[in-house]
């Protein structure tokens, strides 16, 4: 080789050995984090991840999947799915999604393991009892809402899969998936994160939470917000991995009126909000299956709500109406109590 030959490899050796040596170190995990408003809620969305950039395409995915099932679901979109199934009752099936017939379907199961408490044809009350952004405080003709009672019915909703149809039997009826649909759509993101390559995140939309693998190598640490506590003051902690944490409470979005506490968990069979706890915490795999039995604690109560759990393997805590605290078998010695829940109305 000739002397210009060396020269002229060494100088290429030389330039590689520098481009490595001034390469920037990886970036250390950490979190990233966005949130935006989605079906009436705060949606929050949290990654453990050096690749920052990914994280927040996949975010950006999970926030479309959350407005494109809301389009589906909603009772205030013109032309959703159940919109349209409304104003068929009594006439004729209409054509819905898939996701629509998921849901569906899975609040049929709910409802059959609560005997028709948990019931996604309570809608026909909901522009009586005004909880959501049309919140008014007032409380509704009652014999108005007795007459709308037997118009509940969640076996007069006829779901033919292979059609690919909802039908509402009676002329009347409604469906509102308030109940059940977010936690839908929390599956529906962790299912995206996860086919993005992401294995530590939590996705928590309301009330309805899922946590995946852990944050800087320890598992989630999630608190209870005491029911009558300050906002964001917990009396529990619970450290999770790859679990839902979904609570329901009659705090939310609620009311007191002459010394009576007013919220939107309404019971099906009574027309009035439902007293059989104060807050129900779910922790199960899937957040659709959390999100309904939260509420059904509420309409069942805690001695039967709480039994029910236990049968389906679902663990929880939930604050009675006289501020107990009770806790599946599962998580005695992983629940920590911070202190008791305030006592109030």
């Amino acid at each position: 080789m000739s002397r210009a030959s060396i020269n002229a490899a060494m100088a290429s050796a030389i330039v590689v050995l520098t481009a490595a040596c001034t390469q920037r170190p990886a970036t250390p995990a950490h979190i990233v984090e966005r949130a935006r408003v989605s079906m009436g809620s705060e949606l929050h969305l949290t990654a453990w991840t050096a690749d920052e950039a990914a994280a927040t395409s996949a975010f950006d995915a999970v926030f479309n999947e959350f407005d494109r099932l809301e389009s589906l679901m909603s009772n205030w979109r013109a032309g959703s799915d159940v919109e349209r199934l409304n104003a068929a009752a009594g006439d004729h099936p209409v054509p819905v999604s898939r996701d629509t017939i998921a849901v569906l379907q899975t609040a049929h199961q709910v409802s059959e393991w609560t005997g028709g408490k948990f019931d996604v044809t309570f809608g026909v009350l909901s522009g009586l009892w005004k909880f959501d952004h049309d919140q008014d405080n007032t409380i509704p003709d009652m014999n108005e809402v007795r007459k709308r009672l037997p118009l509940i019915n969640y076996r007069a909703l006829i779901v033919d899969a292979q059609a690919g149809t909802a039908f509402l039997q009676h002329a009347g009826m409604r469906v509102n998936l308030g109940g059940i649909g977010k936690g839908y759509a929390v599956d529906r993101g962790v299912a995206i994160m996860r086919e993005r390559g992401f294995r530590d995140f939590m996705i928590q939309s309301g009330g309805d939470m899922y946590v995946a693998g852990q944050r800087d190598g320890h598992p989630w640490r999630l608190g209870i917000q005491d029911p009558r506590g300050r906002e964001n003051q917990v009396f529990a902690r619970v450290d999770l991995s790859d679990s839902t944490f979904s609570t329901s409470g009659d705090y939310e979005r609620s009311f007191v009126k002459d010394g009576r506490r007013y919220h939107h968990i309404i019971d099906p069979t009574t027309g009035e909000p439902a007293y059989g706890a104060r807050s129900a915490t779910i922790m199960t795999d899937r957040a659709v299956i959390a999100d309904g039995l939260s509420k059904a604690v509420f309409f069942l109560g805690v001695e039967k709500g709480m039994a029910l759990l236990e049968q389906l393997h679902v663990e929880a805590v939930v604050v009675s109406p006289k501020n107990e605290v009770l806790v599946t078998p599962g998580l005695k010695g992983r629940l920590q109590l911070v202190s008791a829940p305030t006592d109030a109305p």
